[in-house]
């Protein structure tokens, strides 16, 4: 049934959802339910010390618009064109990543919770032909939501795997001598136990996941960061950074801090496209022993 209604729902065109957005879910998320609100207000006055007030809360009502967006946008992307997504989300830089790509038979796209990161499975529209796309997911717990966004996620022809499969599928391609570029979301709050790298971070000491580095030094791919910008409603534009041609060769937390503080300067430019309802400093440096010294003092 679910995904009949978003068939059905997907067909509408992208106006009419974004009719929806402002008109129902954006009062009904904002001033009925004030989802997260407070933890939104909390995370701005953390990030920006230095904004008024009322230049945060600006900030938020805009972040709430986007997040309506992203909501509708996923579901009219069920059915949208590869030509058209194509020419909605545009990514810059490829021919440069695709040279890289191709060397080395794979690269590691380390990317975040900023814009509608669901459309940026649509790289798979932009690699050289015959590169495959794995995207690394975390398996929902509704199993119809988890069949739903597993849909949404492989439309483009990639491929979604559980972090736990991650390394095992990547050995695989590699025995296939199959190109892959893997994509993963790196600014996910990690565990204390296992957060090896800390980077001062929007004004906070803040723990990186460092998979992303540790995958492209093991198999020496290239690490790259997709800084986005939505120039219009409805378009994305990602520039691809390089933050490692050369992972193998660079030391330990270079490659994620070099991925934080990507990510906070595109933050600082369009601070509304990021996802400030998450707890995202919920856990504290405990450990000195295991996580060692901040990476960036």
């Amino acid at each position: 049934m679910l995904h009949v209604l978003v068939s059905l729902l997907s067909r509408l065109p992208l106006r009419v959802h974004y009719l929806l957005a402002d008109g129902i879910l954006f009062p009904l998320l904002f001033y009925v339910v004030r989802y997260r609100r407070k933890m939104v207000t909390k995370n701005l006055q953390n990030a920006f010390p230095d904004k008024t007030d009322a230049e945060r809360q600006q900030i938020a009502r805009d972040f709430y618009h986007q997040f309506c967006d992203n909501i509708v946008e996923n579901i009219y992307g069920y059915h949208c064109p590869d030509q058209e997504m194509k020419q909605r989300v545009i990514f810059e830089n490829m021919e440069e990543v695709n040279r890289l790509i191709d060397a080395a038979g794979g690269g590691i796209f380390m990317l975040a919770h900023m814009g509608n990161w669901e459309w940026m499975a649509t790289m798979q529209l932009w690699v050289s032909p015959g590169v495959k796309e794995l995207n690394v997911y975390r398996k929902q717990k509704n199993p119809r939501i988890d069949q739903l966004m597993l849909d949404i996620r492989s439309k483009r022809g990639g491929e979604c795997v559980e972090k736990q499969r991650i390394l095992r599928e990547m050995v695989r391609y590699r025995a296939e001598k199959q190109p892959v570029i893997i994509g993963l979301i790196a600014d996910q709050k990690p565990r204390p136990e296992v957060t090896h790298v800390w980077v001062d971070f929007l004004h906070q000491d803040t723990g990186f996941l460092d998979g992303g580095e540790l995958l492209g030094t093991k198999f020496h791919y290239p690490v790259f960061y997709v800084f986005i910008t939505r120039p219009k409603r409805g378009y994305y534009h990602g520039y691809v950074r390089i933050l490692s041609a050369e992972p193998q060769s660079s030391q330990s937390g270079e490659i994620t801090t070099a991925f934080a503080q990507a990510l906070e300067q595109n933050i600082q430019t369009s601070p509304h496209l990021w996802l400030w309802t998450h707890n995202r400093w919920k856990h504290k440096r405990t450990n000195e022993a295991l996580t060692g010294p901040t990476t960036n003092d």
